[in-house]
């Protein structure tokens, strides 16, 4: 825990802030609440356009989101139900998390792995891939330290080529 301090400072003082030193909280301590299940985690996803033509781009876009019953810490990311939520929000979008997308296509049976993207500083996510064939795409938020697994997924239609 020292070292997290120390490193967590220098961090702090190599970008010109005052470092308050706190008592440890059991978010932040080395070893995990055995109480604290994960906080409750909402990926929101859309492929589109629905149908897409044959070699056009198909956006992949959603939102990553962790519920606000729950405190959670993790690097720049801290959710506190008691101040950061709001009595109107009940969920707080996550920031620079790993969304892995994939594809079905229809009959296969087998997940293609397609990207690996990360969610921008609000929580959003957003890349484009061009459209082969119809299928299932997925995305899969695979968790973090009291975070748990969330994913989404989105069938389109894949039409001949656009003229």
């Amino acid at each position: 825990m020292k070292m997290r301090r120390l490193a967590a400072g220098l961090a702090a003082a190599a970008l010109g802030a005052t470092m308050v030193a706190t008592a440890a909280s059991p978010a932040l301590a080395d070893e995990p609440d055995p109480d604290f299940t994960g906080g409750r985690t909402s990926l929101q996803f859309d492929a589109n356009p629905e149908p897409a033509w044959r070699g056009e781009p198909i956006n992949l876009e959603g939102k990553l989101s962790v519920e606000c019953e729950e405190d959670y810490i993790s690097g720049f990311v801290s959710v506190h139900h008691s101040d950061t939520c709001k009595k109107q929000e009940r969920w707080h979008r996550l920031g620079w998390k790993r969304i892995v997308i994939f594809f079905q296509p229809d009959g296969s049976g087998k997940w293609e792995y397609v990207d690996t993207i990360k969610t921008g500083r609000n929580g959003y996510f957003h890349t484009k891939v061009p459209a082969r064939t119809s299928g299932t795409w997925r995305a899969v938020f695979e968790g973090a330290r009291y975070l748990d697994h969330s994913e989404g997924t989105d069938w389109v239609k894949v039409l001949g080529r656009h003229h």
